[in-house]
């Protein structure tokens, strides 16, 4: 009675950089004809961005999570991290590197709305090998022989009450 019907049609619609998942885009005039002859109404557009493998999104910055080796944490290295545009950029770890520290790369990120560049953000992620045999074993004893005497947990045990104290 109303003379609706529901249809189907495919449109151009250009979506904008930096577009985050779940946001809507209105196209004004592009919706159901209006009621005795009024004006369109506008379409709303929901965007899905696919996830990527690699990048994750934290707004207009791009994160990436980087394996590296003990020794290149503990002494520092240069290591390549790769870019959304598919080029490289040189990193340098600063030696002492923890794992879960976040270094930036700026100007690597997604392009924002205003047509800036957000940064790479890559949180450091130290590599443990499943398997230590021959020489790296014999070399992470020596390792653990030298450096005996330091405790990483020592401020823990005087963090925590015993029941009843």
């Amino acid at each position: 009675g109303s003379g609706r019907a529901m249809s189907e049609r495919t449109m151009q619609v250009r979506i904008p950089a930096g577009v985050d998942d779940g946001q809507r885009i209105r196209l004004k005039g592009k919706g159901s004809p209006g009621e005795r002859g009024g004006a369109a109404g506008d379409l709303l557009v929901l965007v899905h961005v696919k996830p990527h493998p690699v990048f994750g999104r934290s707004g207009g910055n791009l994160t990436l999570t980087l394996p590296v080796t003990f020794p290149e944490a503990a002494l520092g290295a240069e290591v390549k991290v790769p870019t959304l545009d598919g080029k490289s950029v040189t990193l340098k770890l600063p030696s002492g590197t923890t794992s879960g520290r976040v270094l930036r790369v700026r100007g690597r990120g997604v392009t924002r709305k205003d047509g800036t560049k957000g940064d790479l953000l890559v949180t450091v992620e130290v590599a443990v090998p499943r398997k230590v045999s021959g020489k790296a074993k014999e070399a992470l004893e020596a390792y653990r022989a030298a450096t005996a005497g330091e405790d990483p947990r020592a401020h823990l045990a005087g963090a925590v009450r015993e029941p009843g104290e």
